[in-house]
């Protein structure tokens, strides 16, 4: 019997309009032998299902179902195809577990951990794994950046410490007046802000999934943003001002350290479904650098994993069903 599936889309911050294209990515490859799908898009007016004739069916958030042509839609499981809050920080994976609904990302503990991004690096160097020095600022007790010029050397990147998408992130080249303004546009989208060194290198990312207890990373992907560009922000990912190549050209020492650095991160963080982790490899250290994790990738026609799944040899048919049927098992 086919299983029913919600794709919950949607969401309550910027990153929205990505979730939608991650969205109809993974709705376009879902196996429909197997599964019966109900996109569900979350927004701050409602929850809704869109049914075939336009009309809206909306979510019952007790238990989580729909009225379709007069019966109730139960789910087996929630594939989760949202970017940003409540989707990617930890408070639908809490909403689900309550609900002893299957979902196809890590639990609400590790979301919402790596959701922060210096929760992450902080978590990540208590392990050991290399990461930038940086320094958080609360906008409640925020005064000025006289800590930041003391302490850090200069590039920094300044971005919303909560969020994804590169979205308010600015790169900072001398402790001058730019870098008052990144904070204040960091700001502008969240309460907390992360001020970290530039690590000069290569950047790469991957994803990484587990499928039946085995972790598996997916072939590395270069990413270098036009000559025109500071750095990889939300322009030079989703606006064609950048490139990547998948697979990296890399040697393979150098790519052995990203993958086991990359596995590592995926165990020590308890991660559960995709995850994009990415790096930046400083070669005069011999080390990759764990930027951030990437809790729920971007499924886009311009995302990356997608990609990394094709050059891998697999279908995103194959890739997504394994996914599914990995929440089963982590149920």
């Amino acid at each position: 019997m086919k299983k029913n599936i919600a794709l919950v889309t949607g969401g309550f911050s910027g990153e929205a309009v990505i979730s939608y294209r991650t969205a109809n990515t993974i709705d376009s490859h879902l196996d429909r032998n197997l599964f019966n799908v109900y996109k569900i898009d979350l927004t701050r007016e409602g929850w809704f299902h869109e049914l075939a004739d336009g009309s809206k069916a909306e979510v019952n958030k007790n238990d989580f179902t729909i009225q379709v042509d007069g019966k109730t839609i139960k789910f087996d499981a929630a594939f989760i195809g949202m970017h940003g809050t409540p989707g990617e920080d930890g408070k639908l994976q809490g909403y689900f577990d309550m609900l002893q609904i299957p979902y196809t990302s890590c639990d609400a503990a590790t979301s919402a951990l790596t959701f922060n991004k210096r929760y992450a690096v902080a978590v990540a160097g208590m392990a050991g794994i290399p990461v930038s020095k940086s320094i958080l600022l609360l906008k409640s007790s925020y005064t000025d950046a006289a800590e930041i010029r003391a302490t850090l050397k200069f590039p920094v990147f300044v971005k919303p410490n909560n969020g994804g998408s590169s979205i308010g992130m600015s790169k900072v080249n001398q402790p001058n007046e730019d870098l008052e303004a990144a904070i204040t546009k960091a700001f502008n989208e969240d309460d907390q802000v992360l001020v970290e060194e530039m690590i000069v290198g290569r950047e790469f990312t991957v994803g990484v999934f587990k499928t039946k207890g085995q972790i598996i990373v997916l072939p590395l992907t270069e990413v270098k943003a036009d000559a025109d560009m500071p750095f990889f922000d939300f322009v030079a990912k989703y606006q064609g001002k950048s490139s990547e190549q998948t697979p990296a050209e890399v040697d393979d020492v150098t790519a052995d350290k990203i993958r086991a650095t990359a596995a590592k991160i995926y165990s020590v963080f308890n991660c559960r479904g995709v995850v994009r982790i990415d790096f930046i490899y400083n070669e005069a250290a011999g080390k990759p650098y764990m930027l951030e994790i990437n809790s729920i990738p971007g499924q886009s026609s311009a995302s990356i994993v997608p990609q990394q799944v094709q050059v891998m040899g697999w279908s995103l048919q194959e890739f997504y069903t394994k996914l599914v049927e990995e929440a089963f098992l982590n149920s």
